[in-house]
């Protein structure tokens, strides 16, 4: 027996006890993600009670998701705090269409919150924060965030910072702030979605500019400045979603300078820059004309709905404030509240680091799982971006991906202009575990070798 709880001394049902302590030993380490756990007739009889018993508290295991049972195997410690999803459609078995991060059990997510929320609760109180607060976070909440911003960006500062629920409404405040219906805003020819869905329901055009394996080309962004004026320029320069591409120093130096010179601005999502920061951001080289936007959505998690805008200006930042206010008042204070706490603690950076960890370990699982097909992806990215074999129609392998219960998303949702390439961007972080992401993997590799005509839709 390689695991023996000691239920004795806690409190409640028996299966009840079993959970708890599973929860504990993973908690101390004496349990690690992956470790298989003693069969329901052999825990029994160590415990000396009914199976009936235990096979309630493994039940109670799965449901919470510290616990995953493998058909033929036996049962294992989650690798991930992560629960199946039960709103998915029916053919979908597992989804990468969602550039989510994964949650390893070392971040520890569950008790976090719940140690947090209780830390909140002795010092102020839950319901202090049901109420309306300042739009835009509180002064000691955006002192907090700008202090902790300060080790990747020097000129973070409390009034110039604003605390938004999400970075989806960061953008299309600035595309409402920054423009006007009929203007141009510059961006890579492959680029964000929901960049493009603001732009489209405030009535900016988007313009997309040419692209290599290294980003956005400095020459082609110079060219496109001079022929469209543009009101501003949308770039992800650290982890390019979809394509990972992270710019490197000269061509951030290249960018800034046609910032200047041609006096636009720049919106600078930083989506995914805490998880790569070997790259200083853009706006630390011209940060009176750079909207830095920064958000837990990736590195942590997304229905947070937190996220941090540093403006060029305190008067930008008062200006931003009051576009917050007119559309969606203010982010969740309790949300706030919790980030707040884990940003003091450094709480925050540990839950970073272990996400961190984990997507660095799915990238390994995809580079060889993949090997011999051509992608682009970097280290701790939580995509890849995946070039289709000769022959194959991205629509047609992602439809036919689908029909095979794995959804992932083909280029049409990333193109601004032009036609589309034949490429889907692949979302590690999306699986539940690392068991769950090979599964995915074997069911793309079947899908890229198989003949070309097999996957037309008919």
């Amino acid at each position: 027996m390689d695991w023996v709880p000691t239920i004795s001394e806690l409190s409640g049902p028996r299966y009840q006890r079993i959970v708890d302590a599973m929860e504990a030993d993973i908690a101390a380490g004496r349990l690690v993600r992956g470790q298989q756990l003693p069969t329901q007739r052999a825990l029994a009889k160590a415990l000396g009670i009914d199976l009936t018993t235990v096979t309630r508290a493994y039940t109670e295991a799965r449901r919470r998701g510290i616990l995953d049972a493998r058909v033929g195997q036996g049962s294992f410690v989650s690798e991930t705090s992560a629960r199946r999803a039960v709103d998915l459609p029916h053919p979908v078995a597992i989804d990468l269409s969602m550039n989510v991060p994964p949650h390893p059990l070392e971040a520890q997510l569950d008790e976090r919150i719940i140690a947090g929320l209780e830390a909140i609760r002795q010092q102020s109180g839950l319901t202090a924060f049901l109420n309306y607060q300042p739009p835009g976070g509180s002064t000691h909440e955006r002192e907090v965030a700008a202090r902790w911003m300060r080790a990747r960006v020097p000129h973070a500062h409390a009034d110039r910072l604003v605390i938004f629920p999400g970075a989806q409404t960061i953008l299309f405040n600035l595309l409402a702030h920054l423009a006007q219906p009929g203007d141009v805003v510059l961006t890579e020819a492959l680029t964000f979605p929901g960049i493009k869905a603001a732009a489209a329901e405030l009535g900016v055009k988007l313009v997309g500019v040419v692209m290599d394996e290294g980003g956005i080309l400095p020459d082609a962004l110079a060219t496109a400045c001079r022929a469209h004026r543009p009101k501003a320029v949308y770039l992800i320069p650290t982890l390019h979603n979809p394509t990972t591409a992270t710019l490197s120093d000269e061509r951030r130096d290249a960018i800034a300078k046609i910032i200047c010179d041609t006096g636009t601005t720049l919106i600078e999502d930083d989506a995914y820059g805490l998880l790569d920061r070997s790259a200083s951001p853009i706006a630390n080289l011209i940060p009176e004309r750079t909207y830095l936007a920064t958000t837990l959505s990736k590195c942590i998690a997304p229905a947070l709905r937190v996220a941090y805008l540093v403006t060029p200006d305190s008067g930008a930042q008062q200006q931003m404030r009051s576009h917050l206010q007119a559309t969606v008042q203010m982010p969740a204070p309790l949300m706030v509240a919790l980030v707040t706490h884990w940003l003091e603690s450094g709480i925050a950076d540990r839950i970073i680091a272990a996400i961190r960890n984990e997507a660095i370990g799915r990238q390994q699982i995809a580079q060889r799982a993949l090997r011999g097909f051509q992608f682009l992806a970097r280290p701790a990215a939580h995509h890849l971006w995946l070039r289709l074999p000769d022959g194959r129609d991205r629509l047609d392998v992602a439809a036919h991906l689908l029909r095979n219960g794995l959804a992932v998303i083909a280029s049409d949702a990333f193109v601004a202009g032009g036609t589309p390439p034949h490429a889907a961007r692949v979302s590690l972080g999306a699986a539940r575990n690392r068991p769950e992401l090979t599964e995915a993997l074997r069911i793309l590799v079947g899908a890229l070798h198989k003949p070309a005509e097999t996957r037309q839709i008919v």
